[in-house]
C-alpha cells in the first residue's frame, strides 16, 4: 500500500484533488480542531462528485463521540478517536482491503 501525505492544514478541495489525481483507494484525514464537521463532509462530497465514490474515507483525531453519527451520515466509513490503537486501524484497513479484493475476484 502506498501512502501519499498531503501535509498539514489542507483544504477539502486540496485533499480531494490529490486523492482523485493519485487514484487512491483510501483517504484518511485527521482533525485536531473542531472543524471536522465542516471539512470532512465537504471532502466526502467532493470525492463523490469527482469520481472518488469508491474510495474508503476514514477520519480520526479529536472527534467527540456525539459527532461520529454525523460523519458516518456524510460518508465517513470509520472514525478513530483519540487514543485509538494503531493496530486496530491497521486491522480495519487490512480487513477492508481483503473484502474489496474478494469482491473483485467474483465472476
Amino acid at each position: 500500500m502506498e501512502v501519499i501525505f498531503t501535509g498539514l492544514k489542507q483544504t477539502p478541495e486540496m485533499v480531494a484533488n490529490a486523492a482523485i489525481q493519485e487514484d487512491v483507494d483510501v483517504v484518511g484525514v485527521s482533525s485536531l480542531s473542531a472543524a471536522h464537521l465542516r471539512h470532512v463532509p465537504r471532502l466526502a462530497e467532493l470525492l463523490r462528485e469527482n469520481g472518488g465514490r469508491d474510495m474508503l474515507l476514514i477520519a480520526g483525531g479529536v472527534v467527540p463521540e456525539e459527532d461520529i453519527p454525523a460523519l458516518h451520515a456524510a460518508g465517513v466509513r470509520k472514525v478513530f478517536t483519540m487514543g485509538s490503537d494503531t493496530r486496530d486501524i491497521v486491522a480495519y484497513l487490512n480487513e477492508w482491503w481483503a473484502g474489496r479484493n474478494a469482491e473483485d475476484d467474483r465472476p
